[in-house]
């Protein structure tokens, strides 16, 4: 044989160099969900749950600069399969602890790259990762999900008319639409999570996480087959103030890239959450697990709890010697409310600086005071700020206002995902937790992990929440409450700001400025101080309204906003959701339906075995589908071994509080 044959034969078998079609298996734990995957002229993955499908064949690959494509024609230097077991502790979540049990396989390309996959018993994971020296430009990625079916979905389209020639710059604030994959509404995009609703009780959600230094995933769909492919915002080269009053940046040139970023590096995971019953969706780890370790070494000043807030109730308080508005005396009547109430900080909403320059504060409002009547009564200040304000003078802003004695920002107006974004915003985290302030991201995009990786941010919206209840009389409120939990709820917490004191049926319910109402029950707004995450939990309403109805804003008031354990005990997406968490050696039930009536049993035991516990119980009141702040008040003993039936009014819902009997 001549060194030509020779060469040509190492070419065609060496499996380095060989086209030729390779096969790779990884399977969850438990051996339900596998996932295969395919080298050939692209490389693709499928899922399956116990040999059912749940991802048909669906293509991924990176596009870098000068045409380079991860994942076309690729060629594998090895691979490297492990199972790890192990947990991991949580300071400010709604569990102490999270397992974290997967097996992983890593395949190793030319061309020095490689993407890792894992499979855990409750979904499936992949990312890229770059091993490539100096920096690269990122021009596109393809990420498709193909099914093989037309499968219903549950999906947030992006419905913000504020800059509708860029479709990437949105509140993302959308009720889910449900329809099947091929009702997807043509040239238009939904960002994530969204829900696929499989045969058999089988569900599936999308997700991303570890979003670092790289633009958020939104999905269009996909037109030669039954599925989606991603969509992503270009990198942002040149902005100008617009928006609403002018706070926010809007984008007037884009790049033809995603973004420019480190050659060696860990890119977003892309994740499957797959589930037989719709109450474990409202109880999956799957961000927390994929997201990196906590960059703050002390947490010990990380202090979450409730806030009192302005901006909702229009500051409409009243029977005090003052004119309530933005102003002192009105702050300090909020800050005596909280003490009184053991809530542990009061917002100071839009109005109380010039809203593109918050180092100059409204005449009408002394902060300094403000802090110090706080201080003596045990109540911390946050602020409010645009984020176009605070980003121009970031450092200024927080050591000055650190100094002052605030304990932290509310950021508003963020409103993208680009990259650029995207590195503000860990920007911020970086510098707030420097100055020890805490965070909670409003007008944002949906948490993708960084929750973890900085805990002095507290909480996200990327939610429809409360709010829109002023002026959106025609949204199904019940039902996305219904929904949000089993969806968005499991990107992370959700500033979706509950507790209105004033609450309407579906027939009564009308939108209003300064008395405010929220459709459902009184019961349905306590149950959302359990089931809806937020270590940073709003009290929405007013502080007269909450005098006015002293035994509920009693019990809010004990509800703790980060828990030991969580247990998802009964529930159907968009219908109703029942779930129980622990906090110390107290126990906080909730259950929330939509308009629909229904009788549900909750069964307790998750309680300790042996032990006998009393239940501080609100469930809505004989009177409540005409009356929807109607409720009853009981307490009864409970123990392991109990189950009661209890009907949920229409909009309606029970909380209780179970703590042991001496």
């Amino acid at each position: 044989m001549n060194k030509a044959i020779l060469l040509l034969a190492l070419f065609l078998f060496n499996p380095v160099f060989s086209q030729k079609k390779q096969n790779f298996q990884l399977a969850s734990p438990n051996g339900k969900i596998e996932i295969a995957i395919v080298l050939s002229d692209k490389i693709t993955w499928e899922v399956t749950h116990e040999k059912e499908p749940i991802l048909s064949t669906s293509p991924m690959s990176l596009t870098l600069n000068e045409g380079e494509v991860l994942g076309k024609k690729p060629l594998l230097l090895n691979s490297k399969k492990e199972s790890i077991r192990t947990s991991f502790d949580t300071p400010f979540y709604k569990k102490k602890v999270v397992e974290n049990n997967y097996n992983q396989l890593i395949l190793n390309f030319k061309g020095d790259f490689a993407i890792e996959f894992r499979a855990f018993d409750e979904g499936v994971a992949y990312r890229f990762i770059t091993k490539k020296k100096g920096d690269i430009v990122v021009k596109s990625e393809e990420a498709v999900l193909n099914f093989d079916k037309d499968y219903p979905t549950l999906m947030p389209y992006v419905r913000d008319l504020r800059n509708p020639k860029d479709p990437f710059i949105s509140s993302f604030e959308s009720h889910y639409e449900n329809k099947k994959i091929s009702e997807f509404a043509k040239d238009t995009l939904a960002f994530l999570p969204f829900l696929i609703d499989f045969k058999n009780q089988k569900k599936a959600v999308f997700l991303e996480a570890n979003l670092q230094d790289y633009p958020g995933m939104f999905v269009t769909n996909n037109k030669e087959k039954s599925g989606f492919e991603a969509r992503f915002p270009k990198y942002p080269l040149q902005e100008m103030n617009g928006g609403f009053n002018n706070l926010n940046k809007l984008i007037t040139q884009r790049a033809d890239y995603l973004v420019s970023t480190k050659g060696s590096r860990n890119f977003p995971w892309r994740i499957l959450v797959i589930s037989e019953n719709d109450k474990d969706l409202a109880n999956n780890d799957m961000v927390q697990r994929l997201s990196e370790p906590s960059k703050i070494k002390d947490v010990s000043w990380i202090k979450p709890g409730k806030v009192a807030w302005d901006w909702w109730n229009d500051w409409n308080i009243y029977n005090v010697n003052f004119q309530a508005g933005i102003n002192t005396e009105t702050y300090k009547y909020y800050i005596d409310f909280a003490s009184k109430n053991k809530v542990e900080y009061v917002v100071l909403d839009e109005g109380w600086s010039v809203e593109t320059n918050i180092m100059e504060h409204n005449p009408k409002v002394d902060l300094k005071a403000l802090i110090a009547y706080g201080k003596e009564r045990n109540v911390g200040i946050i602020l409010w700020s645009s984020w176009m304000a605070l980003h121009e003078n970031i450092d200024v802003v927080f050591k000055n206002y650190a100094d002052m004695g605030v304990k932290g920002f509310k950021v508003d107006f963020i409103d993208r995902d680009d990259a650029k974004m995207v590195n503000s915003v860990y920007e911020i985290a970086q510098k707030a937790a420097d100055h020890k302030l805490l965070l909670d991201f409003h007008g944002m995009y949906k948490p993708t992990g960084i929750q973890r990786t900085f805990p002095n941010i507290l909480n996200f919206e990327g939610v429809k929440g409360l709010e829109n209840n002023k002026w959106t009389p025609n949204d199904d409120v019940p039902t996305y409450d219904c929904s949000i939990p089993y969806i968005r709820m499991m990107a992370g917490p959700m500033d979706y700001t509950p507790g209105a004191m004033r609450n309407a049926t579906k027939s009564e319910f009308k939108p209003s400025h300064s008395n405010p109402v929220s459709q459902g029950t009184r019961c349905h707004q306590l149950a959302l101080y359990t089931i809806f995450e937020a270590p940073l939990q709003m009290m929405a309403d007013s502080p007269t309204a909450y005098m006015k109805e002293q035994e509920s804003t009693d019990f809010i008031a004990k509800i703790p906003t980060t828990f030991d354990e969580t247990v998802a005990l009964e529930g159907e997406v968009g219908k109703f959701i029942s779930i129980a968490r622990k906090k110390g050696n107290n126990w906080y039930l909730g259950a929330i339906t939509n308009w629909s009536s229904r009788d549900i049993t909750v069964d307790f035991s998750f309680l300790e075995k042996g032990k006998t516990f009393e239940a501080d119980l609100f469930t809505d009141g004989l009177n409540a589908e005409k009356a929807a702040v109607d409720y009853k008040r009981e307490k009864i003993t409970v123990d392991s071994t109990t189950k009661m039936t209890i009907h949920l009014a229409s909009g309606g819902g029970l909380s209780a509080i179970i703590s042991p009997k001496n």
